[in-house]
């Protein structure tokens, strides 16, 4: 008879869950075991949140549902933010957490509290099973909540004695059940997606993490083709389609293409593909929209469509699907010859042209320390083309997200509508596991790196040659950018930091690195680090700039 730990194993593996992340606990031993003997791969980490953030990353990079596996208590508590992180960027993660045994509950047990309540404000689904036999039950209905509609997280406790417990009694029926077809487009709102669209005369695409999570990167590209549509990514659809595409103006947000301003102030139509009318789209507001704008919008989740923004056409439905639903309405004739004139995409192309000539000029002073600009500029240089990139927030990283190019599908990864600094570096793990062989760049600030510093532990015990780029302005940059704003200058509070030399951290882990002071020394430094093998952490010495990032947050605050 199988213990409520084999059970689990079992039930994983039948899943087609391959990897756990996971750290040891008490509530763990026992399951952990079954899992090893199961042939699973276990990937410990440091950090029960830097745990739930990896998973995360190798949900959203593989596009499928990921597993987390930590303690009860203050583990469970400490994987909060990941958890909460996964299900705002609508990734499918099951996380798991150990527990008191079933037993002893509200008995003031060690380590009792209400896990399920404290998830569930930030999950899709949580729940508790009640005996062992249930377990491949529980964690099928968790397989199917978190990857059916609009993806995102769900939790499960299970305490420590159903895993310790045989499974006696009958197990429920455990067949992973159909999600059912995805939602396909109504042929009326289609019909009347393509009239708008062929009528106006300054439409975008706008395309988001939908057409990354439904695979529709190629439907997007023969669309955009066909009709000659310019279009901005944002969110898991950056490379989806690469920036170097001549019909792709590059980044989506605002507060890091200072042309999206005029661009989308100048339109008339916008067709919104798998992204929320959001806080990075000024939640459609005038800020951001011109008012006589007509949109039409896809998604997949009906609460999204015109939530923030009145819709000309709503379209519920898989972006893929719906994509195809679109071309095929268009006819079989491009929309426009490209031999002739197209003032439109030109208008834009140059609004594009005229960004990268500013963003070509900051940083070009003679001060002795290096600009974050400069340094992002030789680094593409430096790096290969393919490189996967995990980006954190602060001014330091923004700065690269606005002149580095989005080449690869699934290799933008942000941290998400949570904005959880410091994940970059698990993250960047996770997407190590997921492309052994290929270049990952974890790209974070100084102030960012201390949240998972001793993640660097983990990707020296697991040989994962991710590259750490920390930029170190010895700071809350972004924090001290704000606050010398608010305050005109008269000084900032609890915004400074030490030069730490972080490369020495990744050292002592076992890893390599080096400080960079210069420009000169960035593209050797660079060939060094991906020489190496190993885990390898660039110190990089900056001043503190204020981003285009962080000058779009101060003139908001202006108005």
């Amino acid at each position: 008879m199988p213990t409520g730990a084999q059970l689990f194993a079992q039930t994983v593996a039948r899943l087609g869950i391959d990897t756990i992340f996971t750290l040891v606990g008490d509530h763990l031993n026992e399951v952990l075991v079954a899992v090893a003997a199961s042939g699973i791969r276990l990937v410990d980490m440091r950090h029960e949140s830097g745990v739930t953030h990896a998973a995360d990353a190798w949900a959203r990079v593989n596009r499928r549902p990921a597993l987390s596996l930590v303690t009860g208590g203050p583990g469970h508590t400490n994987s909060l933010s990941g958890i909460a992180t996964a299900h705002l960027a609508g990734s499918p993660l099951i996380a798991v957490s150990g527990g008191r045994a079933s037993t002893l509950a509200h008995r003031q047990a060690f380590q009792d509290i209400d896990q399920v309540g404290m998830a569930r404000p930030v999950v899709k689904w949580a729940a508790e099973p009640p005996e062992a036999a249930l377990i491949p039950f529980y964690l099928t209905r968790a397989y199917v909540e978190a990857n059916t509609g609009r993806r995102g997280a769900v939790h499960l406790t299970i305490p420590v004695d159903l895993f310790t417990a045989n499974a006696s009694g009958s197990q429920a029926a455990t067949a992973v059940p159909s999600a059912g077809g995805l939602p396909y487009p109504d042929p009326a709102d289609t019909s009347r997606a393509i009239s708008l669209l062929r009528s106006a005369e300054r439409p975008i695409v706008i395309a988001g993490s939908g057409v990354w999570w439904s695979g529709a990167g190629d439907a997007l590209r023969q669309f955009i083709e066909h009709t000659s549509m310019p279009l901005y990514t944002i969110t898991m659809a950056r490379g989806v389609i690469p920036d170097d595409h001549p019909l792709v103006m590059g980044y989506a947000d605002p507060a890091l293409n200072a042309a999206v301003g005029a661009a989308f102030r100048e339109a008339d139509l916008f067709l919104v593909v798998g992204k929320r009318i959001d806080y990075r789209l000024a939640l459609g507001g005038e800020r951001l929209f011109p008012p006589h704008a007509r949109f039409i919008q896809i998604d997949i989740h009906p609460e999204e469509l015109g939530l923030n923004r009145p819709l000309e056409v709503a379209i519920c439905a898989d972006a893929q699907l719906a994509l195809e639903a679109l071309l095929q309405a268009a006819g079989p004739d491009p929309w426009t010859d490209a031999r002739k004139p197209r003032p439109w995409l030109d208008r834009l192309r140059s609004l594009r042209a005229d960004w990268r000539t500013k963003l070509a000029e900051c940083g070009c002073d003679a001060a002795a320390q290096l600009h974050p600009a400069a340094f992002f500029r030789e680094l593409s240089r430096a790096l290969p083309p393919d490189v996967l990139y995990s980006w954190d927030g602060g001014d330091f990283a923004h700065w690269g997200r606005a002149i580095l190019p989005a080449r690869e599908a699934g290799g933008w990864l942000r941290l998400g509508p949570l904005a959880t600094i410091g994940a970059s570096l698990p993250n960047g793990l996770a997407i190590q596991l997921a492309h052994p062989g290929r270049r990952v760049a974890a790209i974070t600030g100084d102030g960012s790196v201390g949240f998972y510093l001793a993640e660097m532990d983990s990707l020296v015990r697991h040989k994962l040659p991710v590259l750490l780029i920390v930029g170190n302005d010895a700071g809350w940059g972004l924090e001290r950018e704000l606050q010398s704003f608010a305050t005109h200058g008269a000084g900032t509070v609890a915004c400074e930091l030490q030069w730490a030399r972080y490369d020495l951290v990744m050292k002592a882990f076992g890893g390599d690195g080096e400080t960079i002071e210069r420009l000169e020394e960035v593209g050797p430094a660079v060939q060094r680090a991906l020489a190496s093998g190993v885990p390898y952490c660039l110190n990089v010495k900056i001043r503190g700039a204020r981003s285009p990032f962080t000058d779009w947050q101060i003139a908001g605050k202006k108005k």
